[in-house]
């Protein structure tokens, strides 16, 4: 395989892995598996009983006979009821033979019959038999009518009083909803019948519920939460003990502990699962092809080798479903990744498609199709795989899947730029990209390691497409091409932040600069594989745009020396590092920026550029902040730019001093809660009266422009490990968040400016800077000012009153009042201008 295929393998497989986690590998759905009912003492012990056992046993062929000629009997020795109970278990043993046609017309025959039978009798027979066409129709690759079924059954039994019944159908619907995405629809479904289960005695029901809720909060990112209710339901099951219960939920906990990047735990669960002989086969199999995707993933190549023909023996000797098709597709990707012969991989992808074809499975097929073209994609067999392509994003397009739709344009977008044919790939990139803004809310609610892999399977495209527009292979690169590679990286980093918070809680709007800041200029630089693209917009809209000849690992490269070296007070290591982004950031434009008469430099920065301070940019003789004001924004489109309003400004202070929770203590905020309060009308909350409840009830209660928290806090890549120390808590961003709305419903003027200083970025975490933009844009404040590592206190102390000062006593931005505290811990010989001590310091948002 060359490393060109390779690559484009790798991109396509895992947005295929990221797509469709409610059907497709990791994590592929489990549904309730619904017996025959159980004989009644109304009915025959005869053939309807003797078929029940049959079915039991797993002798299907002549459970069907039976059935068969029961429905075939005269009408004397049946009555309709019995009819209708013997067509609904007929449509069961055929589902069973994988006779899928035969199973929807009995199920058909069953229902048509019912319409003769009286009200009270048809009642609780119509639900019975709905919930079979339901499980009919999810395992043939039809979830929304499943939904639609197991509704108008759960509310039948509702209106006869069987809640036992009642809840099964609410859980058949959930797990629809699950493999529809919807998981946050069917939490909301199951939580109710989780709580009512609360005080009943144990049940395979309450089991199932358990597992089925344990699954849906998973793929939101509960993952906490969601193992206490999986090993609860494994519990249950082990007590009742229901063997196959216990195996369906060991399938789960495997998918739980792949995505919390256990990768030995997860194993464990799966080989439990698998040699369960008492698990359904294609249960099994499900349990396999998800160990197999994760030996792929973590490289234990033996070991995939030799699971991966048990499972394609397992799949032939079975007949087709919907969950067996997608697991037949998984194989055929895992393959291309073991390096197997691609006629081979081929083979299963076309068996996959006949067989979605047979179960009129129009999702499946579509992947098959795609996963097809992406085996040709990765031969280099462009007119192949352009056909198969074009013929998946068909059957995408004429269900309006979008989900669907969007990988197959990426693909498309792809075939067409190795080809050379630049203008088609952007049209069918742009395309790719327009959806993905129109499926932003859908896409970020589920836990980023189980469905969506942000910088494997989102990322690329946004950026594929940037290139594309910038390429200096094309015609002459026209404003128009700017603004719209300009529009699609803003657009980008919206998405990320939407990404981060695992929810679309953003509003993005149109920003005119050069109205409120004609000196400003607001600089992109945006990292792509081979290069550093700068698009930066001058006053009067202009546009301009240069290219650094500098490589994305490169950059990683420096951003990460530097994030060490930047730390060593006693070292000048840092010098180089500094310079060589100064060359490749700075220096394209500086003559542009001279000409403009510049004076504040806006970046909207990406990747790793988020974890280095801009500011301490080096040209050989000065810092960057030397000659120019520096902020951030985490896109211009989330900024509140409007000047701090003349009014009488008042802070309230939150600080610790004193340890605190096993953080060590920070002796000189005393220092900088005195300057603060020496320069402007301040409330304190210091150690013991800074707590969440406090410090909620003085927000509401004072109508401070300024809240400054001076504490420990952790910046991270991820919502959850964000956050900042109070004296009883740990506030991460959705909490702090909450306590900041009290200020917003409170005062009759927004937070102008928070701070939050002694907080850092976190360790190894190449984005760890992404808080830093998460907290600003989700604090409500209009500009907040965060450190990107834990600062000295005595400098901190000098930073803190210069900044106050300058802001109080002279009509000056926000920025330029940083810009001045940063020079005056510059120039302070007790810190040698070492960027260690004046650096740190960033504003992120409205710089005015």
């Amino acid at each position: 395989m060359s490393k060109l295929s390779s690559k484009l393998w790798s991109r396509g497989k895992y947005l295929l892995l990221a797509l469709l986690g409610s059907v497709l590998f990791l994590l592929i759905t489990l549904f309730w598996t619904h017996p025959l009912p159980a004989a009644e003492t109304t009915y025959p012990q005869g053939q309807l009983g003797q078929a029940q056992q049959l079915y039991e046993a797993g002798q299907f062929p002549e459970a069907a006979q039976i059935l068969e000629q029961f429905i075939q009997s005269p009408p004397a020795k049946a009555n309709q009821g019995e009819q209708v109970i013997a067509l609904r278990n007929l449509s069961l043993v055929y589902r069973q033979l994988g006779q899928w046609t035969a199973a929807n017309e009995a199920i058909a025959k069953s229902l048509s019959l019912l319409e003769s039978i009286p009200s009270p009798q048809r009642s609780p027979l119509l639900a019975s038999v709905l919930d079979v066409k339901g499980s009919l129709q999810l395992e043939q690759g039809q979830p929304d009518g499943a939904v639609r079924t197991w509704e108008r059954s759960s509310q039948i039994y509702e209106q006869l009083g069987d809640e036992i019944k009642a809840n099964r159908s609410t859980i058949n619907q959930a797990q629809a909803l699950q493999q529809l995405g919807f998981y946050r629809r069917s939490i909301t479904l199951l939580t109710p019948v989780v709580e009512a289960f609360a005080s009943q005695p144990d049940s395979l029901d309450k089991s199932v519920a358990l597992r089925s809720l344990g699954d849906g909060l998973q793929f939101v990112g509960e993952l906490e939460t969601a193992r206490k209710y999986l090993e609860e339901s494994l519990e249950i099951a082990q007590r009742l003990p229901s063997p196959e219960a216990i195996a369906n939920t060991q399938l789960s906990l495997g998918n739980l502990w792949s995505a919390l990047g256990k990768t030995t735990e997860a194993l464990q669960f799966y080989q439990q699962a698998a040699s369960n002989t008492l698990l359904s086969p294609s249960k099994r199999i499900q349990a396999q092809v998800n160990q197999l995707s994760l030996l792929v993933k973590t490289s234990e190549i033996p070991a995939a080798q030799a699971l991966w023909p048990q499972i394609q023996a397992s799949l032939d000797a079975l007949p087709p479903s919907h969950s067996l098709v997608f697991a037949r597709i998984n194989l055929g990707q895992n393959l291309m990744s073991l390096g197997v012969e691609p006629k081979a991989i081929a083979t299963i992808f076309i068996v996959a498609l006949e067989q979605s074809r047979s179960l009129g499975d129009w999702r499946s097929e579509s992947f098959a199709l795609g996963s097809l073209g992406n085996l040709y994609e990765k031969s280099a067999q462009w007119s192949d795989a352009e056909q198969l392509t074009e013929q998946a994003l068909a059957v995408a397009q004429t269900h309006n899947a979008l989900y669907l739709a969007y990988p197959w344009q990426w693909q498309l977008g792809r075939i067409y730029k190795q080809q050379n044919q630049y203008d088609k790939a952007i049209i069918a990139y742009s395309e790719s990209v327009r959806i993905l803004k129109v499926l932003r809310a859908d896409l970020i609610t589920v836990n980023a390691q189980v469905q969506l892999s942000f910088q494997e399977g989102i990322d690329p495209i946004y950026r594929d497409l940037i290139g594309l527009l910038l390429n200096p292979s094309r015609n002459a690169i026209t404003p128009e091409d700017l603004q719209k590679a300009l529009d699609v990286f803003e657009s980008l980093q919206v998405a990320e932040l939407d990404n981060f918070f695992k929810e679309a809680c953003l509003t993005s709007q149109s920003l005119d600069i050069d109205r409120l800041d004609p000196q400003a200029a607001v600089i992109y630089p945006i990292i792509l594989p081979d290069r550093l693209e700068l698009i930066v917009s001058f006053p009067g809209g202009q546009l301009q745009h240069y290219t650094s000849a500098i490589t994305r690992l490169e950059l990683e490269k420096i951003s990460d020396q530097l994030r060490q070296t930047l730390l060593i007070r006693a070292s000048n290591r840092y010098f180089n590092g500094l310079k060589r982004l100064y060359t490749s950031i700075i220096q394209p434009l500086e003559a542009d920026l001279k000409y403009h008469g510049i004076k504040n430099l806006i970046f909207v920065l990406d990747g790793g550029l988020r974890n280095i301070p801009m500011a301490a940019l080096y040209d050989g003789q000065q810092f960057l902040v030397q000659k120019y004001s520096v902020s951030l924004a985490p896109s211009l489109q989330l900024i509140d730019p409007r000047p701090l309003q003349d009014q009488k400004l008042r802070v309230l202070v939150a600080a610790l001093s004193e340890s605190r929770q096993g953080f060590s203590p920070l002796p000189y905020v005393n220092t900088e809660v005195e300057e603060i309060q020496s320069n402007l009308p301040s409330q304190v909350l210091l150690n013991q009266k800074f707590t969440e409840a406090s410090f909620k009830q003085a927000l509401g209660d004072q109508s401070a422009p300024i809240i400054h928290i001076a504490t420990h806090g952790q910046f991270s890549s991820q919502n959850e490990t964000t956050f900042i120390l109070t004296w009883d808590e740990r506030l991460d961003i959705t909490s702090l968040n909450s306590v900041l709305q009290v200020a917003d419903i409170n005062q009759a003027n927004p937070i102008e400016l928070l701070v939050l200083s002694a907080c850092e970025t976190a360790i190894g975490d190449e984005r760890a800077a992404l808080g830093i933009a998460g907290m600003a844009v989700r604090s409500g404040a209009r500009s907040t000012i965060a450190t990107l590592w834990q600062v000295d206190d005595e400098a901190t102390a000098l930073f803190m009153n210069r900044f106050y000062k300058v802001l109080t006593t002279s009509k000056t931005t926000k920025t330029e009042a940083l810009r001045q505290a940063q020079i005056e811990v510059l120039q302070d010989t007790r810190f040698q201008a070492h960027p260690y001590f004046w650096a740190p310091y960033v504003l992120v948002g409205n710089w005015l």
